[in-house]
């Protein structure tokens, strides 16, 4: 699965404080991920997150306030 910047996961397993779904920060071998309920950030190893991950978003698109 290919993991872009920006893309929005949703994960098979719950965070802590019960969000699922998780904004990528940075892609590569080591990506770090943002939850998306408590901004709490999390490094990944590839592999695992590839085997957790239960659906990818298209990336966010950033609109004017």
């Amino acid at each position: 699965m290919d993991v872009i910047a920006g893309a929005v996961l949703l994960l098979k397993k719950q965070h802590p404080c019960g969000g699922q779904t998780f904004t990528v920060l940075r892609a590569g071998p080591q990506p770090r991920l943002r939850c998306d309920v408590c901004g709490h950030e999390i490094d990944f190893d590839r592999q695992k997150l590839e085997k957790q991950i239960r659906q990818a978003l298209p990336p966010k698109e950033d609109q004017p306030e």
